[in-house]
């Protein structure tokens, strides 16, 4: 079979994985007699703290500010809920710092928001007294399984250890840069958007189908494929997927704007296997754009 159909079926398993993967949170649910909830609003947020034997549920707004967060079977955010899991300390004690620790999946459920992790410069924690200046912490947060988007309203995952793979199907904000009128979003007065920085993915990061104003992927150590797919962003900086370190293949097809570096002043991906569309090791564009220097999207290592 030729690389590309070879690939193509990859990419077809990967994504039918991404649907039935997220589609499994009920069923999850009902394997637990009385899961844990977490409960809050965006003025007065639930705490996320302490260790739970199960799986947890977060209905609402809720914060992992209060300590160490340990989950012993799955984290659901039940449709239009929000996890903010972007402190590095201990904000409701004052001494010590705060984690997330997930040993089974993360299932981000329709219109819900997952912000999680932090890092000087890129992503400050909010609770880093020095986010003006680019800060200095760093946030601790480790899932064992996977990170299940579907029909999220927004994934944002920085400085964090995934085990499994992290796959978004769908949902965003829709194809626009505006400013929501309710929601976390509108408390942050920022556009909906999605991103993957930094982090360390056992499995493939994988999203499909997304409709927001931006979309970036950088710098990800990514364990086997990396696979972006019909993605639709209303800021044409957006798609910038790049300097990730691939142990598998990447592939990018049908994706609005294409690839490109933008803005980032970026490097390219260094792909082990194969590379194809918009990321392909012969496709390059200007770095920064849209004037500087041609240079490739992928390239063999």
């Amino acid at each position: 079979m030729p690389q590309v159909l070879r690939f193509a079926a990859v990419i077809s398993l990967i994504l039918t994985c991404v649907v039935l993967g997220a589609g499994s949170a009920g069923a999850a649910e009902a394997n637990h007699h009385q899961p844990n909830v977490c409960t809050g609003t965006l003025a007065s947020p639930g705490v996320l703290a302490g260790k739970y034997r199960g799986d947890v549920v977060l209905v609402g707004v809720c914060a992992v500010n209060g300590g160490a967060a340990v989950v012993k079977g799955d984290l659901i955010l039940a449709p239009g809920s929000a996890l903010n899991a972007t402190f590095a300390l201990n904000d409701v004690t004052g001494k010590g710092t705060s984690s997330l620790t997930v040993f089974g999946d993360v299932k981000v459920g329709s219109g819900a928001v997952l912000a999680m992790g932090c890092e000087p410069n890129f992503s400050p924690c909010t609770d880093d007294p020095k986010a003006k200046t680019g800060g200095t912490l760093t946030g601790q947060n480790h899932v064992f399984g996977d990170v299940i988007g579907k029909q999220a309203l927004a994934v944002i995952i920085h400085a964090s250890t995934i085990g499994g793979s992290v796959s978004v199907s769908g949902g965003g904000g829709g194809v626009t840069c505006a400013i929501p009128q309710t929601g976390v979003f509108h408390v942050l007065k920022s556009p909906v958007f999605s991103d993957f920085e930094d982090n360390v993915i056992g499995g493939y990061l994988a999203v499909a189908g997304l409709q927001s104003c931006w979309l970036g992927a950088l710098r990800n150590h990514v364990g086997r494929s990396v696979v972006a797919v019909n993605n639709t962003l209303a800021d044409p900086d957006a798609n910038e997927i790049l300097a990730n370190l691939v142990h598998g293949s990447i592939a990018c097809f049908g994706n609005s704007p294409a690839v490109q570096y933008g803005d980032s002043h970026s490097s390219p991906n260094l792909v082990m296997r194969h590379a194809f569309g918009q990321c392909a090791f012969n496709v390059k564009k200007p770095n920064p754009a849209p004037n500087g220097p041609l240079t490739p999207i992928s390239v063999k290592v």
